[in-house]
């Protein structure tokens, strides 16, 4: 009976092709303006690594001036640690893993024996990080792998780089055991990662969620004995003595540090030791303010700082009023068609269909426009992420439609044609066959 109904609604949209474009391209532009902004909305707040968030947690302490908060009109406390505070919980080893990271900016001096395309010198974004790094945060590794803990205690030049760095040296090939040259220093390849570009940078969201992704990686320790400086977002409510030791020495924040701990137990203890640090940093005259740690995990992390602001919601629900406009139209369109459809509906009322059988007729036919409609708007959906991407550069990871979307997309064009239908179907369901007979 579906199909029958389908041959149906086909044949009565063709037959008003002017009518049926209308409803169409209604649809299609109010889902993609929702879906558009839903997309963006989805990609940003969704979690970015859903089957371990609530194991990484960023650890936040508060050592911050005693006559003014870090953030007096959010109450938030300092998103990064100083270089003492850091080293000293790297040291202690407390969780079941952790890293203390920062970004950095490195210039890359290809050197004769790369075996790659010629190339100039140029500025890559790279970030100086432990090697716990790489199985917390899980970038997928297409050549080799990490370096080891034994070689972020040793100092070592070694180097893990990203696809496309790899790509514009080595020309794609396996470069590991190779030499590449940082700011004058040599640096052995220990691996490569496969493509890999968060949507979301969640481990270090101080300079903004969407900003580029790294091009290589180099062990943090490596970092300091080169005297490496930070190029992400740095944070002084004193001035540190004027030399790279008295700035590792001073109350500066700059450096983001996080921890995988595998059960709610360790979590707890875990903070436990945070409170015992900071009472014991408090007796060597640090920590003024009152006693304030924080272990948010990956989601509670994003929400503190906002990922997703107030504009982004508030787009999304101009949007859907938008796509509730245009449904409006339709339900106009649609009642107009059906109701010059009377005469037809009245003679198959008088040659015995029944009212449910002619209601699912025409909500089968609003379906098909619906369908057709998300089908448009998928297709007008890839134009507005093309244009986000355009206009918004610091959009351009995040403009990804997924099959998730798609589904939606497709399933929401057709609630909505349905939805729009319904009273229009109702209306020509209420037809009368005797006053529609006589008329013929």
């Amino acid at each position: 009976m579906f199909g029958y109904y389908l041959n149906l609604g086909l044949r009565s949209l063709r037959r008003n092709p002017v009518l049926t474009a209308l409803m169409v391209f209604g649809i299609a532009l109010g889902i993609a303006a929702s879906m558009t902004s839903l997309t963006v909305f989805h990609l940003m707040g969704s979690d970015p690594i859903p089957w371990k968030s609530d194991r990484l947690h960023v650890v936040q302490l508060d050592n911050w001036d005693i006559n003014q908060a870090y953030d007096e009109e959010k109450g938030r406390l300092p998103d990064q640690l100083t270089y003492l505070d850091a080293t000293a919980l790297m040291a202690a080893g407390k969780a079941d893993r952790q890293v203390a990271m920062y970004k950095v900016v490195l210039p890359v001096q290809p050197a004769g024996d790369d075996g790659g395309p010629e190339i100039k010198p140029y500025l890559a974004l790279g970030r100086a990080t432990y090697s716990d790094f790489f199985p917390m945060f899980e970038p997928p590794f297409r050549y080799g792998g990490p370096w080891s803990r034994e070689q972020d205690e040793a100092r070592a030049r070694v180097t893990v780089l990203t696809e496309s760095t790899n790509e514009k040296l080595f020309g794609g090939a396996d470069s590991t055991g190779r030499t590449v040259r940082f700011d004058g220093v040599d640096y052995t390849v220990v691996g490569v990662l496969d493509r890999w570009q968060p949507r979301v940078k969640y481990f270090d969201l101080t300079v903004g969620a969407l900003t580029d992704p790294e091009e290589a990686f180099i062990p943090f320790t490596t970092a300091i004995d080169l005297r490496v400086q930070s190029s992400g977002n740095n944070s002084c409510f004193k001035a540190p003595a004027p030399s790279w030791e008295g700035y590792l020495a001073s109350d500066c924040i700059w450096i983001q540090f996080w921890v995988q701990l595998d059960s709610p137990a360790r979590q707890a203890e875990y903070k436990r030791f945070l409170d015992a640090y900071v009472m014991e940093q408090k007796k060597l005259g640090r920590f003024e303010r009152p006693l304030a740690t924080l272990l948010p995990d990956v989601n509670e992390w994003l929400a503190l700082q906002e990922v997703v602001s107030r504009d982004v919601e508030i787009q999304v629900g101009l949007a859907f009023a938008f796509l509730a406009v245009c449904l409006v139209n339709t339900v106009g369109l649609l009642l107009a068609k059906f109701m010059r459809k009377s005469g037809e509906i009245g003679l198959r009322r008088a040659l015995g269909a029944s009212r449910r059988q002619l209601f699912l007729q025409h909500l089968v036919e609003a379906g098909v426009v619906g369908i057709s409609g998300g089908l448009v708007g998928l297709a007008l959906t890839g134009l507005g992420l093309m244009g986000v991407r355009a206009l918004y550069s610091e959009f351009k990871t995040i403009t990804e439609l997924d099959w998730t979307m798609v589904a939606v997309t497709l399933l929401l064009s057709v609630l909505s044609a349905t939805l729009a239908g319904l009273f229009p179907t109702w209306r020509a369901c209420r037809v009368q066959p005797a006053s529609q007979l006589k008329t013929q």
